[in-house]
């Protein structure tokens, strides 16, 4: 059903890199789960009418809340798919970000009200009327409301759209929260137990904690996130595959939507080649990566020495040790200026945003013990830096 509605409503689909294609994407994605939360509002609410069920009927204005965050949607892919202004070179991509940030205020402010209700309900319990008609009527919402769960994860995996993603999160705690009704009605109906508010509570909660869980995920590429091991090792091995790129590091990427990034990195050149022939393979590099990966990248030259052996030495006994004492930290930048007393080993040390003061400090004390065992005169000169790239 999904890829028939992809392929009768959207032209040139598996262009997904195109704004306009995905903003056609947001566009179905926002109709369908418009018509289907109102059909559903309309049932619900006629269902909790009948029998007498405030979870029931706080479920119907879930949905209608839900087509209201179809339409947040609606409006963010829309406004996100703007193309780029002179007051806005990067365009407006982060509007659909925004737009999930909505989705998630709205879920959470319907658990706080479904919270609100079903304590009311503890207190002031109603006769819940059971009916196996109704009850089915709520069963097929629930196949509706799991099939827009995978629908909008499938076409927001597919073209990595944060506001898609928030709404099947959204959907899939609407079938938590009918689930929890027929339950309830059910448990009324055999046994005369009045558990409705009490199901309504613990499906608030639910509501609850997803709601904070999708303002947390959007929240994070607006603030700026870590870059992702997969998508790191993307763009170094194609740095790196060009002629006298000798290494990467410090990879910085900003996100200002899902197809517009922008990122830098320091690429390593051997500090005895012609400069302009360097400069127009690192055009070459950033041309072709724009082209490619859709990726607006600044190329940074780092000279490294690549003939020297004795810095060349100096260099592998540091990688060694660096090694040895912690896998995860890494070194850039070396150089080695000789005075008359002692050897300066000068270089970058990158180690993970998690370490504590402490734990650098440790490292740093041990990098300078373990270098100055080959050689009394070896002195290090390290500026310490947190990687970029976001921790396993």
């Amino acid at each position: 059903m999904t890829e028939l509605l992809v392929k009768l409503f959207i032209k040139d689909n598996d262009n997904i890199q195109d704004q306009r294609v995905r903003t056609s994407y947001g566009i179905l994605a926002g109709i369908v789960g418009i018509v289907c939360n109102i059909i559903l509002f309309i049932v619900k609410l006629t269902v909790g009418i009948l029998i007498k069920s405030v979870s029931v009927m706080a479920d119907a204005f879930n949905n209608l809340s839900d087509a209201g965050s179809s339409i947040i949607g609606f409006i963010g892919v829309k406004l996100a798919g703007r193309p780029a202004d002179k007051e806005h070179p990067f365009g407006h991509g982060r509007m659909e970000y925004i737009a999930a940030l909505a989705v998630s205020f709205v879920i959470i402010q319907v658990s706080l009200s479904l919270f609100k209700n079903s304590f009311e309900e503890i207190f002031k319990p109603e006769d819940v009327i059971f009916s196996p008609v109704l009850i089915g009527i709520l069963v097929i919402s629930i196949f509706i409301k799991v099939w827009l769960v995978l629908f909008n994860r499938k076409l927001g995996k597919r073209v990595k759209s944060s506001v898609m993603l928030a709404t099947a999160a959204d959907s899939l705690s609407d079938v938590l929260v009918t689930s929890a009704t027929i339950v309830s009605a059910v448990i009324a109906g055999l046994t005369g137990l009045k558990i409705d508010g009490y199901m309504g509570l613990v499906v608030s909660v639910f509501v609850f904690i997803a709601g904070v869980k999708i303002a947390k995920e959007t929240l994070e590429p607006l603030l700026g996130q870590a870059v992702d091991r997969e998508l790191y090792k993307k763009i170094t091995d194609f740095v790196e595959s060009y002629p006298n790129i000798v290494g990467s590091h410090d990879l910085i990427i900003h996100s200002y939507g899902p197809t517009h990034r922008m990122a830098t990195i320091h690429a390593e050149v051997p500090n005895d080649i012609n400069i302009e022939k360097m400069h127009e393979i690192i055009d070459r590099i950033e041309r072709d990566i724009l082209d490619k990966m859709g990726i607006f990248l600044v190329i940074h030259m780092d000279p490294v020495e690549m003939n020297d052996a004795l810095v060349l030495d100096y260099k592998r006994i540091v990688t060694d040790i660096i090694k040895k004492l912690d896998a995860k930290a890494s070194i850039h930048d070396f150089r080695v200026v000789k005075t008359e007393f002692q050897i300066n080993l000068i270089f970058d040390l990158s180690v993970p945003f998690s370490y504590s003061p402490k734990e650098e400090e440790r490292l740093l004390k041990g990098i300078m013990e373990e270098v100055k065992k080959h050689d009394a005169r070896l002195n290090c000169v390290i500026t310490l830096e947190n990687s970029y790239i976001a921790e396993e």
